[in-house]
């Protein structure tokens, strides 16, 4: 059996499916039905993820290989670090939201770097619930450039189109104790929103 985290919810998706707006939905509802729950994104908004992030934004130049390794430094204190790490509150039965996770490393780092490379650096814990929200590539673009602003380092078509094709084949191997499902990315965000929660509370 495979290490799990127990009450740990991923949204993945390419770059403009909507993780971020799911994740703000599900936790404001949770908010409302009195559930402890903790909404958090990666990379995150400590050090390491900030580093993380001056990358992506072309603030700063490096390797592949070096911004897979920030990737998954910035996961590991994500989780454990002393003070604010999710993995202490997952153990105390809190639901723990987070938008992305190692999938969007093995899937955005592996088209540049070798994938059992990416996946030695993501030796975590699977989450307990995957939702993956399936949005064409043509559509995450025109979000994306909907936006305004410069653009990221990952936003082009054909790198997307790469990252997608990672996404599948992780997802056609997951631990069977990983509740996987995938959500059509072209619905409303309530409708979206809404298959969410029956999936999670309706059990």
């Amino acid at each position: 059996m495979s290490p799990i985290f127990e009450n740990l919810v991923v949204f993945e998706g390419l770059d403009g499916s909507g993780t971020t707006t799911q994740m703000q939905l599900l936790a404001e509802r949770c908010d409302k039905d009195l559930r402890a729950c903790r909404a958090t994104f990666e990379p995150t908004d400590k050090p390491i993820g900030r580093l993380v992030r001056a990358v992506l934004q072309k603030q700063i130049v490096t390797t592949p290989l070096a911004l897979a390794m920030l990737y998954a430094a910035d996961r590991e204190d994500h989780l454990y670090n002393p003070i604010y790490g999710m993995a202490s509150e997952l153990k105390e039965g809190k639901l723990v939201i987070c938008d992305r996770y190692i999938y969007s490393s093995l899937a955005y780092q592996g088209v540049e770097c070798p994938l059992e490379k990416v996946q030695e650096l993501n030796q975590f814990p699977a989450p307990q619930y995957l939702f993956f929200i399936d949005t064409p590539v043509e559509e995450c673009i025109r979000r994306i450039e909907s936006r305004g602003g410069n653009s990221e380092l990952f936003d082009r078509h054909e790198f997307l189109e790469q990252v997608k094709t990672n996404y599948e084949r992780l997802f056609s191997s997951l631990p069977q104790e990983v509740k996987f499902f995938r959500i059509d990315g072209m619905q409303s965000k309530e409708a979206i929103a809404l298959e969410i929660r029956n999936a999670l509370f309706t059990e």
